[in-house]
């Protein structure tokens, strides 16, 4: 790490998503931005220019050689996020990987066997997880203020329609569901635990991914969570819990920086809270910087990606054979 314990972020690819990591770290005094690669040395120079980050490299490889890189977010197409999370590792980088790491629960284990042999961190990225506004959310329900939890429905979609994106290509594992719906996956399992029964089904574009996925989980307890996600759609983002004495709605999930609130609705008394509206990248980014420099925890480890892969890996099966599978 740099001196003062800076971490140096490399990042895998010139992918969309890259945008948002650029303006987490240009917020942080924890982590900066030093060399971006991709396939292409002219893309990797332009976008290098573009964003004004110091080095550019032709090749993911050569990134993973450079010296001057602590640790690599890798923003590649979702099969190939294991592949190169175990290389960067095997390279001595500490490891970002956009979500989802994989939805084959073996898979997530190599991943994460490589990190241990090599002593470093690998994180999963799902930003909303680190923000105050999940921490508050989980106070509320485990503090009893809706009573016994008893139902989740949450949905996260928007209208995507460029067929050449690369989120339609099933050969890149591709489809809403990955993309999107692993995110109300993983708020369910986080106020639920983990799911003992799942079923699916979805709507496939002529490209066999999916553009609209709806998923049921059953829980201990009785506890059940509705999820989905569709490419149809404009814009939304929803996560409502219900218990058995009241509700809680939560004000733009997934993200939390433009309005962190949730709302508690106790037979129509509504109170408000409001968390800070931070930037949840910033906050994900400085979690992988102090677990590098051994000053704290990954929030997102070994056991909860592998736990996430197994309900993505059983919804999609359930979705495919048209009956209801455990995890």
């Amino acid at each position: 790490m740099a001196a003062g314990g800076e971490l140096r972020l490399g990042i895998l690819s010139t992918a969309a998503i890259n945008q948002a990591i650029l303006d987490g770290a240009a917020a942080s005094d924890r982590v900066r931005v030093v060399a971006v690669a991709s396939r292409s040395a002219e893309r990797a120079r332009a976008y290098a220019a573009e964003h004004a980050i110091e080095r550019w490299h032709g090749a993911y490889e050569e990134l993973l050689a450079d010296r001057g890189v602590d640790a690599v977010y890798v923003s590649l197409p979702n099969s190939l996020h294991v592949e190169w999370s175990i290389r960067a590792l095997e390279a001595g980088k500490h490891v970002l990987c956009e979500k989802p790491l994989d939805a084959d629960p073996a898979d997530v284990e190599r991943a994460f066997d490589a990190a241990e042999r090599a002593g470093l961190v690998l994180m999963e990225a799902f930003q909303f997880r680190h923000h105050p506004q999940m921490a508050e959310l989980v106070r509320v329900v485990e503090s009893g203020a809706i009573g016994r939890l008893r139902l989740i429905r949450a949905f996260l979609g928007f209208t995507l329609d460029d067929r050449n994106d690369i989120r339609y290509r099933r050969d890149l594992d591709g489809g809403a569901f990955l993309d999107a719906g692993c995110y109300t996956v993983s708020v369910s399992r986080l106020l639920a635990g983990e799911p003992e029964e799942v079923s699916g089904t979805h709507v496939l574009a002529e490209t066999g991914v999916d553009i609209a996925f709806a998923g049921t989980l059953r829980f201990a307890d009785g506890v059940l969570a509705q999820v989905g996600t569709s490419y149809l759609v404009p814009l939304r983002r929803e996560l409502e819990v219900i218990g058995s004495s009241g509700s809680v709605r939560v004000h733009d999930p997934f993200r939390g920086d433009r309005d962190g609130a949730i709302e508690i609705d106790r037979d129509g008394e509504v109170d408000v809270f409001q968390s800070a509206t931070e930037d949840p990248y910033r906050l994900e980014l400085e979690n992988l910087a102090d677990a590098a420099a051994g000053r704290a925890q990954p929030l997102l480890g070994r056991a909860d990606a592998v736990a996430q892969a197994a309900a993505l890996a059983a919804l999609l099966r359930s979705a495919r054979t048209g009956s209801a599978v455990s995890p």
